[in-house]
């Protein structure tokens, strides 16, 4: 009689491979990444909605950065599907700041288009690079006060993922994820003011 845990496994190849490599098995953290593709592309194209966001950026080459950068960061940060897809979400978002850092560096000097940011910014998914990066460093201040904030801005502006899903990642109810997000937007508003 197989167990709950060979079961869960069996119908979800991500959760074993995750498994795996929480213990070490380097071979299962690449082979996450080709199990998960699909799934990270269409994170991705959320990212990348309306325009790429005037970056360089398409999907399968953020998907790609991204793979690139969790090879190289070591140690896996997830525990499950949803931290997994939560931590790819944080990986994007740095994968997506800096490459929008990289584009106002090559602009220095430049005719720089100041869009000013409100409420709606978040609803809309586009910014200019000037704005992700200011957005990026809210972010970061608003991590001292309040880390779970960051998370639920991470996984709906920067990777698109619902109310339910960023719930599930993060074990707490939609209801919480809805004030969460409010209260982000507000606090974020006023920061970048």
């Amino acid at each position: 009689m197989a167990s709950v845990e060979d079961q869960r496994t069996a119908d979800d190849p991500l959760a074993d491979l995750l498994e795996r490599a929480q213990n070490g098995d380097a071979a299962a953290r690449e082979r996450l990444f080709a199990v998960a593709y699909e799934e990270l592309r269409v994170q991705a194209r959320a990212q990348l909605r309306g325009g790429g966001r005037n970056t360089y950026l398409d999907t399968t080459v953020l998907v790609h950065e991204s793979f690139l950068r969790f090879m190289q960061a070591g140690q896996l940060n997830g525990k499950d599907r949803g931290h997994f897809f939560a931590y790819a979400g944080r990986i994007m978002r740095s994968v997506v700041v800096d490459f929008a850092r990289k584009r106002q560096a090559e602009r220095r000097g430049g005719q720089v288009q100041h869009v000013p940011l409100d409420t709606q910014l978040a609803e809309d998914l586009r910014a200019s690079d000037e704005e992700l990066i200011r957005i990026d460093e809210a972010l970061q201040a608003l991590q001292e006060v309040d880390e779970r904030l960051v998370r639920v801005v991470e996984m709906r502006f920067f990777v698109g993922m619902t109310e339910a899903e960023v719930a599930d990642a993060l074990g707490v109810a939609d209801r919480t994820v809805r004030r969460d997000w409010e209260k982000a937007k507000l606090l974020l508003t006023a920061t970048l003011r």
